[in-house]
């Protein structure tokens, strides 16, 4: 089991401002997809598509992801982060400046923003990656865990570098081949990035919070690598112009994660059931039913992308939400308070309740692959207001644990 590390965790502002800035992304998902309806459902390359898609990866899962990774490594892995307080501040205003005038420049064509964002993004995946990676190389123990977070955030680097090249050939700035570029671009963020980190993560979240128990080190090392090459060499292969085996990489891939990590699930002796365990069972079963869509290539891979850039992945980093933002406001009372203090416990911050009731706000988003398969205005506007409350409710659910820790502050000093 792994063991945290509380006098190593970062700053509580860093992480948490990433945290709590994704639910905003993904209300903006639902006012883009309320505004431009079913025209952002219907084809890969139209620019509402190209801009929603944006949002969520970036928006929503980037943000997401940042501070999962600052608040994780430091705290479960002994990881250094270096440069946190410094850099910390600056590595979220670009981040999030980036995705912003990436989305307006693809949904409104706008190629001084396309620019800007293609300069500003590989800077900030390059800032984190400084922050990260020289104590990934250095630190003792976990060689899985950490290879895992390494790949995944060389992936995410390289995924920035070619999007600011597909971003200036949007712009009309290079001449590229997009239609390849974008497949790898695709593919690299989402197995290389996002399932990997994904993966990594759950070899320490399903034991400690789930009580499951863990793939054995010798298959997930082979998993990890055939990751590794089968990307670079699917990507090789469709650049040369050899065909498209990207998309079963990612299906294939996808799916193994899925599955594993469901039947760690289904054996675990004293399974923990919770809000975390539900909503990565159902963001794991609609993962693996994204991966068969995609094998199957349904309407383009639009419905795989609804249902797992949409539902699946949002549904997995949103249970992690839910247990981090808490874990950091308690931290930050501990560091507040010193030793001593009667302090509320971690539930306390964030009660169960609380937690179901904004993750049952995500089922009416099973409306978006709805829109998918039978395009219409209305049913995509559905889809948008429920992306809309939904991502709201998130929202106001992790807000409760600054209010909360504000509250007990504030019986605290009126003590005499």
């Amino acid at each position: 089991m792994t063991q945290l590390r509380l006098e190593q965790a970062p700053v509580p502002s860093l992480p948490r401002r990433f945290l709590l800035g994704a639910p905003w992304w993904g209300m903006l998902a639902g006012a883009l997809l309320i505004v431009d309806g079913d025209a952002a459902l219907r084809m890969r390359w139209n620019p509402a598509t190209l801009a929603l898609v944006h949002v969520f990866t970036l928006g929503v899962l980037g943000n997401a992801m940042f501070g999962s990774v600052l608040q994780f490594l430091p705290a479960a892995a002994g990881v250094r982060v270096r440069g946190s307080a410094t850099f910390g501040p600056w590595l979220h205003a670009l981040f999030n400046l980036g995705v912003l005038l990436l989305v307006a420049g693809l949904h409104q064509g706008w190629r001084t923003a396309l620019v800007a964002a293609a300069v500003l993004l590989p800077l900030a995946f390059a800032l984190l990656a400084t922050m990260t990676l020289p104590g990934l190389l250095v630190a003792a123990g976990q060689r899985l865990l950490r290879a895992g977070f390494g790949v995944a955030i060389g992936f995410a680097v390289l995924t920035a570098l070619l999007g600011g090249m597909l971003a200036s050939g949007f712009a009309g700035y290079l001449a590229l081949p997009l239609a390849a570029l974008t497949d790898v671009h695709a593919s690299w963020g989402v197995l290389g990035w996002v399932v990997v980190l994904m993966a990594s993560v759950a070899r320490v979240v399903m034991p400690m919070f789930q009580g499951t128990g863990t793939v054995r080190e010798p298959m997930q090392a082979m998993w990890l690598g055939s990751v590794l090459l089968t990307l670079f060499g699917a990507a090789c292969w469709r650049l040369a112009g050899g065909g498209d085996w990207l998309a079963g990489a990612v299906a294939a891939h996808a799916l193994l994660f899925a599955v594993a990590a469901l039947w760690l699930q289904w054996r675990a002796p004293r399974l923990r059931r919770g809000p975390l365990l539900w909503s990565w069972r159902a963001g794991l079963v609609m993962l693996a039913l994204a991966a068969l869509a995609l094998f199957a290539g349904v309407r383009g891979g639009m419905l795989a992308a609804a249902l797992g850039l949409g539902i699946a992945l949002p549904l997995l980093v949103a249970g992690m939400m839910l247990e981090i933002v808490p874990f950091i406001g308690w931290i930050e009372l501990h560091r507040r308070c010193g030793r001593g203090a009667q302090l509320p416990g971690v539930q306390r911050l964030l009660p169960a309740h609380d937690k179901t009731r904004a993750l049952l706000a995500q089922v009416p988003l099973l409306l978006l692959p709805a829109a998918v398969m039978w395009p219409s205005t209305w049913l995509a506007r559905a889809a948008g207001l429920a992306l809309l409350l939904a991502w709201g409710c998130m929202r106001w659910t992790l807000r409760g644990v600054p209010r909360r820790a504000n509250l007990f502050l504030s019986t605290v000093e009126d003590r005499p």
